[in-house]
């Protein structure tokens, strides 16, 4: 079937009160706009509402990037900033609402750079800007941004990309750890809330997949020797103490 056809099937289903995720009519004509087809392996399925695995990292499934999309609320002479670009979908999307010179995306692995850089220029935007970055610290090169979209959960929001910001931008993201809510946060507060949601935690240089040593089992190693020093009592305690400080 023709992919543009396909496209229109797909945005109506997501614009339709049994989803609506897509609500705007901008963002509705942008995402007719994108091919999907460079961004997934498999073509047959690449407008079907699901979610996939690329290259160790999961891409959006059209209603997931509607949502993210919608609560970011992009305009014409928007700055954007893509913190975990991916595969470069929600990338392309954002060039269509504003502009590709405006458009700036990073992710820690330095594998997904590539894919997105090629998928990108596949799809028709080659003037999407894709870094490789600690998403944490954003890409103060190119700040201040007026929408900052954060494709990865964190705690609490990154203190570089609330500082990235203009004054009266915008961060969505996801926060929480076993729980997640898709919040906006302006001026340092949180301004909407966007429902539950479940993404991977925002990685740390050094935890990406290609990485030999990764920090996250360093990260593990100290928790769970901590707990297991808690469990310690009296004088096992203090031996543990006195260990240490040899």
């Amino acid at each position: 079937m023709d992919p543009v056809v396909l496209r229109d099937d797909m945005v109506d289903s997501l614009e339709h009160e049994a989803k609506a995720v897509v609500r705007s009519e901008r963002l509705g004509v942008a995402m007719r706009s994108v091919p999907r087809e460079p961004f997934v392996e498999d073509e047959s399925v690449a407008y079907a509402d699901r979610s996939f695995e690329r290259l160790g990292t999961r891409v959006l499934s059209p209603s997931a990037a509607g949502r993210l999309l919608e609560a970011l609320g992009a305009r014409p002479d928007d700055t954007v900033l893509v913190v975990g670009a991916g595969v470069g979908y929600t990338a392309a999307v954002l060039a269509e609402l504003t502009d590709e010179a405006s458009v700036h995306a990073v992710d820690i692995s330095r594998r997904m750079v590539h894919e997105a850089r090629s998928n990108l220029a596949s799809a028709g935007y080659p003037g999407v800007l894709v870094d490789r970055r600690d998403g944490a610290r954003g890409l103060a090169e190119y700040a201040p941004y007026d929408r900052i979209l954060l494709e990865a959960a964190a705690i609490e929001p990154p203190r570089a990309l609330l500082e990235q910001l203009t004054p009266e931008g915008r961060l969505v993201m996801p926060i929480g750890g076993g729980g997640q809510e898709l919040v906006a946060i302006e001026g340092g507060d949180r301004v909407a809330e966007y429902g539950t949601v479940a993404f991977h935690p925002m990685l740390v240089e050094g935890e990406q997949a290609e990485t030999v040593e990764r920090n996250r089992t360093q990260r593990e190693d100290r928790e769970h020797a901590r707990r297991d020093a808690e469990r310690r009592k009296g004088w096992e305690q203090t031996w543990i103490d006195w260990d240490r400080r040899a």
